[in-house]
C-alpha cells in the first residue's frame, strides 16, 4: 500500500466526479435495470497508474468477457485523493459502484453509511479462504463491508552480502541485536547498518514491541502516552544515537534517499513494506534477487514483534440500485478470486490476501515468499473509523521528539491531547 500524501487537486476532483460518478448515472440501463440484464458499473481503482493499473485493466477485460451483460467503467483515481473524492461523491449520491479502498478507510465509510454489507453475497462466498485477520480488518460492527484484494505489512529488509561480509549469520530478532549488528556492519563493511524512516506508521512496531498501541479500543483508553509507548519511542531515539545507524533525516527527499541507498548497498537494513520490493530489485545491490533478505521486524523489550497490516479492500457503494449491487458483487468476487489474486501478485509483486493464491509462480518471487512468512505476525487495525486519523498528530509529535525539540513524554502527551478530540469518550493516561 502506498502511503504518500499529496495535495488534493480541485480540478481533478471535479473532473473525476463528473466523468466517473456512480451507479445511478453511469449505469447503461439506469435505476430500472434488472439484476440479470445489461448493466454498467463504475470502478474507482486507486492503484499506481503506471506500474499496477495495467494489470487491473486487463482483469477488467477478462471479467467483461466472462460476464457479457456487465460493463465495467474503469477509472484510475490517485490514491492520495481518493478518500476525499469518495466521501464527496457518496455524500452527493454519485459515488462509484465499487472502490479500491485502503483498509483504514473501510470502517469509516461503513459508519457513514456509504457502503453496503457484503455478508452472504457472491462477493464473500470464499471468505474462508482469506487470512482471518484481513477479513476482520474488512469488517465493522459485526458485518463484512469489504473483501481484501491486496495486503502488506512491514518487515526488516536486509542485504545478505553485507551481512556475510560482516560475519553476521542471521537477521536480528531484537532491537538490541540490530544495534549490535549495525555497529559491526559499519566497522566491517564501511556502510551504515540501519536507517529508520521517521514516520508514525513506521514507528508502530516499536509500540507493538512494548505491548501497546495508540489506543485500546476494548477498554476505550488512549494509550499513546503510556509508559509502554514512551519506552517504545525511546528505543527509536536510542537507535538513532547508535554507531552504524544513519542519523535522523527529516528532509523532503528522506524516503527516496533512503531507498536509493538501500538499493545501492549503502545501507544494510531498513524497515519497509512489500510495495517497495520491485524498486529494490532495480538497485545494483539486488540485481541478484537472492541477495534480498526479509525478516520479521525485531521484538521490543516485551518480547513481542509486530507490524501494522495494511492493504486494500474492494467495497460496494450503498447508494447503488439492486442491479448495480448484484453486478458489483460478481465483480468483487472475480477480482478477489484466487486466480485473479495470483495474476495481480505475479504482475505487480503485491501480496495476495487468500492462502490459495500463493501458487508456486507467486512464491517464486523471494520478496513475496518472505513477506508471506511474516504476515501472520502482523497486527490488524481495530475496527475504529477514526484510527487512521491518529497517525497525523502522532507523526507531528514524533518528529519533534526525535529532533530533540521536546521530551518523549511531553510529545506523546501532546499527541494524546490531539487524539482525545477524535475519541472524546475515551479516557486518557
Amino acid at each position: 500500500m502506498r502511503r504518500g500524501i499529496a495535495a488534493a487537486v480541485l480540478a481533478a476532483a471535479i473532473a473525476v466526479s463528473a466523468s466517473a460518478c456512480g451507479s445511478s448515472s453511469s449505469g447503461s440501463t439506469g435505476s430500472g435495470a434488472k439484476a440479470d440484464g445489461p448493466v454498467t458499473i463504475t470502478w474507482w481503482d486507486t492503484s499506481d497508474a503506471t506500474n499496477e493499473a495495467p494489470t487491473y485493466q486487463a482483469l477488467v477485460s477478462d471479467f467483461e468477457k466472462a460476464n457479457p451483460n456487465i460493463t465495467v467503467k474503469y477509472v484510475n483515481v490517485p490514491f492520495a485523493d481518493a478518500q476525499t473524492k469518495f466521501q464527496t461523491a457518496a455524500g452527493s449520491k454519485g459515488a462509484p459502484d465499487v472502490l479500491r479502498a485502503d483498509v483504514g478507510w473501510t470502517s469509516g465509510f461503513a459508519k457513514a453509511g456509504y457502503l453496503v454489507p457484503l455478508d452472504g453475497t457472491a462477493a464473500t462466498a470464499d471468505s474462508g479462504s482469506f487470512e482471518k485477520q484481513l477479513v476482520t480488518q474488512a469488517s465493522y460492527s459485526g458485518h463484512q463491508y469489504g473483501v481484501p484484494l491486496v495486503t502488506d505489512t512491514l518487515g526488516l529488509m536486509y542485504n545478505k552480502a553485507l551481512f556475510t561480509k560482516a560475519g553476521i549469520a542471521k537477521a536480528p530478532t531484537t532491537w538490541d541485536e540490530l544495534k549490535a549488528d549495525a555497529a559491526l556492519i559499519k566497522q566491517k563493511d564501511g556502510v551504515d547498518g540501519f536507517e529508520f524512516n521517521a514516520a508514525s506508521y513506521y514507528a508502530m512496531p516499536f509500540l507493538y514491541g512494548e505491548g501497546t498501541d495508540m489506543i485500546d479500543s476494548t477498554s476505550q483508553k488512549i494509550t499513546i502516552n503510556s509508559a509502554a509507548a514512551v519506552k517504545g519511542i525511546d528505543t527509536i531515539k536510542s537507535l538513532l544515537a547508535s554507531p552504524g545507524v544513519t542519523k535522523l533525516d527529516t528532509t523532503a527527499n528522506a524516503y527516496a534517499t533512503m531507498m536509493d541507498k538501500f538499493g545501492s548497498g549503502k545501507i544494510a537494513m531498513i524497515v519497509q513494506g512489500p510495495w517497495e520490493t520491485t524498486n529494490v530489485y532495480k538497485g545494483s545491490a539486488f540485481s541478484d534477487k537472492a541477495n534480498f533478505g526479509v525478516a520479521a521486524v525485531p521484538a521490543g523489550s516485551s518480547g513481542k514483534s509486530g507490524a501494522p497490516i495494511g492493504g486494500h479492500n474492494l467495497v460496494a457503494y450503498a447508494g447503488s440500485d439492486a442491479a448495480h449491487q448484484a453486478a458489483s458483487e460478481k465483480f468483487i468476487a472475480f477480482m478477489t478470486s484466487a486466480a485473479s489474486q495470483a495474476t495481480i501478485a505475479t504482475k505487480n509483486a503485491t501480496l495476495p490476501t487468500r492462502t490459495d493464491a500463493y501458487t508456486s509462480a507467486v512464491t517464486s518471487n523471494p520478496g513475496i515468499a518472505a513477506f508471506q512468512s511474516i504476515l501472520t505476525a502482523g497486527v490488524p487495525r481495530p475496527a475504529v473509523p477514526e484510527y487512521s486519523s491518529m497517525y497525523t498528530p502522532f507523526n507531528t509529535e514524533l518528529l519533534k521528539i526525535l529532533a530533540g525539540q521536546e521530551s518523549t513524554q511531553t510529545g506523546l502527551n501532546n499527541a494524546s491531547i490531539a487524539i482525545k478530540k477524535l475519541f472524546p469518550n475515551y479516557s486518557g493516561q
